[in-house]
């Protein structure tokens, strides 16, 4: 069963693109509220508070310890996950991935081209080159991104985009002026009222399935009869908010039909 995601989860989110490399190179982040400290899994969101003794079998870890331990054994490292992710998320290509993956694994260039099916040393040598390159510009770009950002921003800032989307285009482009104004326009009763009408525009759509999506509750299943039964009272074309929730990686079903959830 796949994690919902409400409000809790677009937290979840938020805390993954907002983490540091470090931090998203241990694949959790340390907050404190409520006079206490939490180490977050930036990849489900389960939290290991300071001072707390873990136990894995016959092992006791400290929180962070164990934080480390849960990446490892639930997600597989975060090396892995990460690579794991879809190529609009990361840039990579399959074959990048796999070079990354022999790189990681110290395999020379011979290795690599016998195990990847690559013709020559040669042109693996030439994609280690431009991963490389990759990289710096990777950096130059985010120390540039930095500087832009110490200035106050003109415009609003982009509102939120699930982990789960991955079509992820100009469509997902909306600033949170843009978002609450849509909202207004078509919940004119509020957001947990009814729609007023589901909207052509693809952009329209996303704004109002992101708050759509925020009826379902964390880490519930639901029937295709439950789930008609919430968006129907959104809207009565329910069968259309269903499959474009479907479409846009926000819900999610068994292959029957016969559950549904909220797409982590």
């Amino acid at each position: 069963m796949a994690l919902s995601e409400g409000n809790e989860a677009i937290s979840i989110s938020e805390k993954f693109w907002n983490a540091s490399i470090d931090e998203l190179k241990k694949g959790y982040v340390y907050e404190e509220r409520d006079h206490s400290g939490f180490y977050v899994c930036l990849v489900c969101g389960e939290e290991f508070e300071n001072g707390l003794i873990y136990k894995d079998g016959s092992t006791y870890y400290e929180a962070e310890k164990y934080a480390g331990q849960h990446i490892n054994h639930i997600h597989g490292t975060m090396f892995n996950w990460l690579l794991g992710l879809d190529k609009k998320l990361t840039g990579l290509t399959e074959l990048q991935k796999g070079l990354l993956n022999a790189f990681r694994q110290s395999q020379s260039d011979g290795e690599a081209a016998k195990e990847l099916g690559i013709g020559s040393t040669s042109t693996v040598r030439n994609h280690r080159f431009t991963l490389r390159e990759k990289a710096k510009q990777a950096k130059l770009f985010l120390a540039v991104m930095e500087l832009v950002e110490e200035k106050p921003a003109v415009s609003s800032p982009f509102v939120s985009i699930p982990r789960s989307a991955l079509m992820l285009d100009e469509r997902f482009a909306i600033t949170e002026e843009e978002n609450a104004e849509i909202l207004k326009a078509y919940f004119r009763q509020g957001p947990e009222g009814p729609l007023a009408e589901f909207p052509k525009k693809q952009k329209r759509k996303v704004a109002i399935l992101r708050q759509l999506i925020k009826r379902f509750e964390t880490g519930r299943e639901y029937t295709e009869k439950e789930v008609n039964l919430i968006l129907n009272a959104a809207y009565p074309d329910y069968v259309t908010l269903r499959r474009y929730l479907i479409d846009y990686e926000l819900l999610e079903r068994e292959e029957d039909g016969s559950y549904y959830w909220v797409k982590l």
